[in-house]
């Protein structure tokens, strides 16, 4: 994958089988899915923002978006607040370069009046550059979260979405998915058992079903109740 050689651009998004548009369980969220994936291929928006609590995708939808693009050989990067808080808004510069960026969590970086101008900026370069830019928040942009209120009207400048929570099936649908990426055979009444005992959020799922895969791995067993029940400390 090409990445342009500016010297503030960070290291480029290396495509991975994981976070896929296969493997996104749009349900209600089939709209905001087909956008993205159409922005991806650079036949859709030149910018799109995604909001709602944790664990309903939008992470899954950006990084989709850029192994998708990135797989059509086009230069992209993906960014959350690990990579962004603790270095200077110059990391900014040159970025609009790249065919498509891909902001997350912006509502945990944007701190300071000088992200917020700097986000404003980039903004403003990538339309001019004719590139595309995907944005995701726990918030919508009109929320006060963003003090620029030039800034809050740029972030509307394409669709917004505000994505909804899967239904039992598909939440189900999903982590069968997953478990399949890892090789895992997830029976349906621990899928069941799982949504029934522990937080329903697909993150925090997800993050449960890795651990099981990992336990399933160690202790060469297959996944069923009894073992979900010694691997969280039940019983």
């Amino acid at each position: 994958m090409a990445v342009h050689p500016h010297p503030q651009i960070p290291l480029g998004f290396e495509p991975g089988e994981l976070f896929t548009f296969d493997s996104y369980v749009a349900g209600s969220n089939i709209v905001a899915a087909g956008l993205a994936q159409q922005t991806a291929l650079n036949k859709g928006e030149g910018q799109l923002y995604f909001w709602g609590e944790s664990g309903l995708g939008k992470s899954h939808l950006l990084q989709a978006s850029c192994n998708l693009a990135a797989k059509d050989q086009q230069a992209v990067c993906y960014l959350t607040r690990d990579e962004i808080v603790g270095q200077s808004v110059e990391m900014f510069d040159g970025l609009e370069q790249l065919e498509l960026i891909c902001l997350d969590d912006i509502e945990t970086w944007l701190i300071d009046e000088s992200w917020e101008v700097a986000l404003f900026n980039l903004i403003n370069r990538v339309r001019e550059n004719g590139n595309r830019l995907m944005m995701a928040s726990a918030h919508p942009p009109e929320e006060a979260f963003v003090n620029l209120p030039d800034l809050r009207s740029r972030l509307s400048w394409g669709p917004v979405f505000q994505l909804q929570n899967l239904s039992d099936r598909e939440k189900f649908q999903a982590l069968r998915f997953r478990a399949k990426q890892s090789g895992l055979d997830l029976p349906e009444n621990v899928a069941d058992y799982l949504m029934q005992r522990y937080p329903r959020d697909m993150f925090g799922l997800f993050e449960r079903l890795a651990t099981l895969d990992k336990a399933s791995m160690a202790m060469q067993r297959r996944l069923t109740i009894p073992l979900v029940k010694s691997v969280f400390g039940e019983g």
